[in-house]
């Protein structure tokens, strides 16, 4: 029984390895509503956005860029729309927004801002 169960998991280990890797969508995003011109955004992206994915809240909440122009929902139609920008939406795994940032504080405060976002989002 030992060699068939060992048979068994090479042969799951064939079948992932066969079709290859799967991609996962994130337990929770940040929504990020901006549009061209804003200066604000820009002063994100030269700021925060290029350390965001290594960042403690960048692995617990990936961020999605959505263009206002497009989209002022960024998806998900039970969340008020974006009138600002940027507006920075904590999303959920459920789908649903538990906090929202109009505005970009700047480096010093975006982090301590969002904080309480992301607490909502750890398990208790």
């Amino acid at each position: 029984m030992g060699l068939i169960v060992t048979v068994s998991r090479f042969a799951k280990i064939a079948v992932i390895c066969a079709v290859g890797p799967i991609s996962l969508s994130p337990a929770a995003e940040l929504l990020m509503f901006e549009q061209d011109g804003c200066p604000y955004c820009a002063k994100f992206d030269a700021e925060i956005a290029p350390e965001y994915p290594q960042s403690e809240a960048g692995k617990i909440a990936p961020l999605k860029r959505v263009d206002i122009a497009d989209d002022r929902r960024g998806g998900y139609e039970d969340i008020a729309p974006a009138v600002f920008t940027p507006t920075f939406v904590m999303m959920n795994d459920a789908g649903e927004e538990v906090g929202r940032l109009k505005g970009y504080p700047g480096r010093r405060y975006f982090y301590s801002e969002i904080e309480p976002m992301l607490d909502k989002l750890k398990p208790k």
